[in-house]
């Protein structure tokens, strides 16, 4: 049984409608109607992990140095996506930060889009291959309807024509907690698993994606902090390893923080 991608849409549109209507700065989310959902959709995996080709998708706004940037002063969010190669360097790539403090990802842009890591991971046979592309927008859409009704479709149709097993999706703010979530019940719907990343517990509960895992890091870091490969390893590893073994939705808490706090007791950090 298919289940909604955003729950109580009609209503959702008409609290949308009524805070922007009160709405007086660009980026003030001040009574903004959040989106909750009851129930998530589930898609099985039906490949182990080594086996997969994986998909990553970020909402940090990344696209490449000399093309067309995200439009960050969009009203209701920009509903486009970049299609970026993932063999691409982080000199190439440009931010177009909306909600979230660029200057971790800019530092590393593995703490944010870990293209390193999950090459090391595809070397060592971790996952069957990360695609050749991965897709980013830029996560801060206040129009959540939009979002999964004109922007999402057409992402899911590139994730097909690719051929991907599973996806690995990475928020940036807050508000990117909703896109992310709301874009991995989509995704999921259509038949491909997803495990979604979070630091934001509360927004991530609230729109209730198919698979996702938590701790308490930082927003615009949020695969691991930046210039430590160890710890951005700790929280790719635990979360991708739960695509295989969960038969339900369901959301898990990362045991990264306990980890970190013994590896700095011992002085190794």
């Amino acid at each position: 049984m298919s289940v909604e991608i955003l729950e109580q849409l009609d209503r959702w549109r008409d609290q949308y409608r009524s805070w922007k209507a009160k709405q007086r700065r660009g980026d003030d989310l001040s009574g903004y109607p959040f989106v909750e959902n009851g129930r998530a959709p589930f898609t099985p995996a039906r490949r182990a992990l080594p086996m997969m080709n994986l998909a990553l998708i970020s909402s940090a706004g990344a696209y490449i140095d000399g093309t067309q940037s995200f439009d960050t002063g969009a009203p209701d969010g920009d509903l486009t996506f970049r299609e970026i190669p993932t063999e691409i360097t982080a000199q190439d790539l440009k931010f177009a930060a909306r909600g979230y403090d660029d200057r971790y990802v800019n530092e590393d842009l593995n703490c944010q889009i870990p293209l390193a890591r999950l090459f090391e991971y595809e070397s060592n046979r971790v996952i069957g291959q990360l695609n050749s592309v991965f897709w980013s927008c830029c996560g801060f859409v206040p129009d959540a309807a939009a979002l999964f009704e004109t922007a999402v479709p057409k992402l899911i149709e590139r994730l097909q024509y690719y051929e991907v097993q599973a996806a690995l999706l990475i928020p940036a703010s807050s508000l990117c907690h909703q896109t992310m979530g709301l874009a991995a019940r989509a995704i999921e719907q259509s038949g491909i698993p997803t495990i979604t990343l979070a630091v934001d517990r509360q927004a991530i509960e609230r729109v209730r994606p198919p698979r996702g895992g938590y701790y308490d890091g930082q927003l615009g870091s949020v695969a691991g902090q930046p210039n430590w490969p160890q710890h951005q390893r700790r929280v790719l590893d635990e979360a991708l390893r739960w695509l295989e073994p969960m038969g339900q939705p369901g959301l898990r808490k990362l045991v990264v923080e306990l980890e970190t706090q013994v590896e700095m007791a011992r002085g190794e950090r």
